[in-house]
């Protein structure tokens, strides 16, 4: 594992202002995977995009962790189905 592959989680708890213990309630419920790199607690860059959804549904919309994890799981889905759907649909077009 690459150090410049991962933030460090005080980094985001200063950039985006929230406390610390978010991240940890975030890796504890299994929403956001949190990595221990050199004694410090990080998370991937690929995961950012993840944090910040998470992040607008908890401050936009006040939703606690548990319903982040229950948003995020419905909206997998969803993506799931479109994927699916969408490959139908080119399936159904070679007999058009």
């Amino acid at each position: 594992m690459s150090t410049p592959d991962y933030i460090p989680v005080l980094e985001l708890c200063e950039q985006y202002h929230i406390e610390h213990t978010f991240f940890t309630e975030l890796h504890d419920k299994g929403v956001l995977e949190v990595v221990t790199v050199s004694q410090t607690r990080c998370l991937h860059h690929d995961s950012i995009p993840v944090f910040e959804k998470i992040m607008r549904i908890h401050n936009e919309l006040d939703i606690n962790i548990e319903g982040i994890d229950v948003i995020l799981n419905l909206l997998h889905k969803i993506e799931n189905l479109n994927r699916q759907l969408i490959k139908t649909q080119n399936r159904l077009r070679i007999y058009e």
